[in-house]
């Protein structure tokens, strides 16, 4: 059985990847910094006949990020899936008005642990293994970019950037690096007004983790077609 390590699933697009994948047979691995959240999620997606098992782990920590590492290599041989979908938007003023200590929490939540995930993980992802990390359009700059949550964009900007990189360092080891932007979503962050359901947020990442063509990697997707940084 294929196993699916998510992060961030406790809600949102991360928990409906997770029981989309979960749906088609996966072995979920499901990541959250709450503890109390994860177990509910857990418990919720068992109701779905979906394996699944939670584990703590906060993204912005590398001590949980390592902590949770030594948890799921002591059970787990290999990871098949892993998506980085876990993320944060809590300002959207001026950037020159941006609290410091926020700038560092969204790049270490947003842009850095995706990196420390995917390195600190990177011995369970063998040949053929995929990593999915969920971006955004506001992270684009090709076409200009908004000054819509400033920090959140230019943190989902650098994650691009870092999509690429780890799509070069996993190539020789037959590794597949892409990052997805689900659009607006109806989620917590995206709000009720938002024009998408959760529901097609995560049908590209589900997409990118289980059908999309092998050398396909180092790209960026939006309704399973590539789009540009």
């Amino acid at each position: 059985m294929n196993t699916a390590l998510i992060t961030g699933a406790n809600k949102g697009i991360g928990y409906e990847i997770a029981s989309q994948l979960g749906k088609l047979g996966y072995n979920i691995i499901l990541t959250a910094r709450s503890s109390e959240r994860g177990i509910a999620a857990e418990k919720n997606l068992a109701k779905e006949n979906i394996k699944c098992e939670f584990v703590e782990m906060d993204v912005s920590d590398l001590k949980s990020i390592q902590k949770a590492y030594e948890i799921v290599s002591g059970k787990y041989q290999s990871i098949e899936v892993l998506v980085n979908n876990a993320g944060i938007m809590t300002e959207k003023s001026n950037i020159l008005k941006s609290d410091n200590d926020l700038v560092f929490k969204i790049f270490h939540t947003n842009s850095l642990g995706p990196l420390l995930v995917a390195k600190t993980f990177s011995p369970l992802l063998k040949k053929g293994a995929r990593i999915i990390n969920v971006s955004s359009g506001l992270g684009s700059i090709c076409n200009g970019m908004q000054n819509y949550s400033p920090l959140y964009s230019i943190s989902k900007t650098a994650l691009n950037a870092i999509t690429c990189q780890l799509s070069y360092a996993f190539e020789p080891l037959g590794v597949i690096v892409n990052a997805m932007c689900p659009g607006w979503v109806r989620t917590d962050m995206g709000g009720s007004g938002a024009s998408r359901s959760v529901e097609k947020g995560a049908e590209t990442a589900v997409w990118l983790a289980t059908e999309a063509p092998i050398e396909l990697t180092g790209k960026n997707f939006r309704d399973k077609k590539e789009i540009h940084w």
